[in-house]
């Protein structure tokens, strides 16, 4: 006698109804949650099950947004009634795993989920079931470091452009400055997806801190030598996928680029970023007057913001008038620019950071070392703070004293915090 196929293996109901949803899926038949259910409840192994996973991993790949929700939600449906839920809640994911060319379609499957998991009843017990199995494949040792350069093929040269995060590449000139040989710049890879960039980062080298983005950007205006440079700096660290939301490497990134840029350039001393301040303009913006007053200064300042409930807003257009004239007034306007900046990048919220870059940096080991004006006049960059940016140091035998002052609610500061 031969032996049973694994789909011999299921009863008969069951042989029927992965047959029934292998057709519906073909077709454009939407299954309910009963005829997903089993591919949570078949073992990893079942040849039928798997067939169809990779059915509906083909159906949602090629969904529009309204389709990929609606097979979310039936998804979603199917995992609330697993009865013990035990592993099975994670076996879907598994399953596409398993196939090669699934991982990412997972990452895609989980930025959905983020995006819709407070409008889909269910799908918040799905994310987080993929986020810790996606915490597990895309751990930091089998992620692999390598450089990127203007003889990187052109595929992953766009998707420089299509990720860049930070700072917009609006040309393929300003793309090619960027990957220059006088530049550097690395990335995060997966061996499942090796032709996406996790994360990546690009690097300048100065003579000294550098307080002005436009500068580094500006293909125009030469470029230092990394040969004879004493600084590097990060001026721009991309994540490129969603789905990878709180999925912690990029710390690993910055650590094993300076490693690599010290065996290659051991001139090299310091390091340091120069970084925007997102949050910043949004959150001036809605301090009144009484939340000012410590704050400012100058007698008149303080005066005029006196029982003013839109003081903050009012002071975020004077600082983006400023620093658009490419003034800082008598002086008096750009240092107390500067020290609400200051302020803010110290302000903590749950034990940790207000500002998202600053809770990067910080929570790196970095601490912040100063504050920069006019140093982003983009129209992103006065929005978001007002054209001030700063320069977070990297200095490796300090990280660790820094990250246990930052868990004492206490960022970091240079000992003598400057402002330009």
């Amino acid at each position: 006698m031969g032996e049973d196929k694994p789909e011999d293996k299921l009863d008969k109901p069951a042989q029927g109804l992965m047959a029934r949803l292998g057709r519906w899926l073909e077709r454009d038949h939407t299954p309910t949650a009963s005829e997903v259910a089993p591919l949570f409840t078949a073992r990893l192994t079942d040849v039928a099950a798997n067939r169809l996973a990779k059915q509906w991993s083909t159906r949602y790949d090629a969904a529009d947004g309204k389709e990929r929700r609606t097979l979310l939600a039936v998804l979603a449906q199917a995992s609330g009634k697993l009865e013990p839920r035990g592993d099975q809640g994670q076996r879907l994911f598994k399953r596409l795993y398993a196939q090669a060319e699934s991982l990412r379609l997972l990452v895609d499957l989980r930025a959905d989920m983020l995006r819709w998991r407070n409008q889909v009843s269910g799908l918040s017990v799905m994310e987080r079931e993929l986020e810790g199995l996606l915490s597990s494949w895309f751990d930091v040792g089998m992620l692999e470091l390598r450089p990127i350069n203007w003889d990187s093929p052109a595929s992953l040269l766009e998707k420089l452009i299509q990720y860049e995060a930070v700072h917009e590449i609006r040309s393929w000139e300003e793309l090619k400055h960027r990957v220059a040989d006088d530049r550097r710049c690395y990335a995060f890879f997966h061996p499942r997806m090796s032709d996406v960039p996790l994360i990546f980062v690009e690097v300048a080298f100065a003579a000294q801190m550098a307080g002005n983005v436009q500068l580094l950007l500006d293909p125009h205006v030469p470029s230092d030598s990394p040969e004879k440079a004493r600084w590097a700096i990060f001026y721009s660290i991309s994540n490129t996928q969603p789905g990878l939301r709180g999925i912690s490497f990029g710390n690993f990134l910055l650590k094993r680029v300076i490693d690599a840029l010290l065996a290659e350039l051991p001139r090299l001393k310091s390091f340091a970023t120069l970084s925007p301040i997102p949050g910043f303009a949004d959150w001036l913006s809605k301090q009144d007057g009484k939340a000012l007053q410590d704050l400012l200064h100058d007698k008149a300042d303080k005066q005029a913001a006196v029982d003013d409930p839109d003081a903050g807003s009012k002071w975020v257009q004077r600082l983006q008038a400023a620093a658009a004239a490419g003034q800082g007034g008598d002086g008096a306007l750009q240092r107390t620019g500067l020290r609400l900046a200051v302020h803010y990048l110290r302000s903590m919220k749950g034990g940790q950071p207000l500002d998202p870059v600053a809770r990067f940096h910080l929570g790196n080991g970095a601490r912040i070392e100063r504050v920069n004006w006019a140093a982003d006049c983009s129209a992103k960059g006065m929005a978001q703070s007002c054209g001030i940016m700063t320069n977070y140091l990297y200095e490796l035998d300090q990280l660790d004293d820094n990250l246990a002052q930052l868990a004492e609610g206490k960022p970091k500061m240079g000992l003598n915090l400057r402002w330009r």
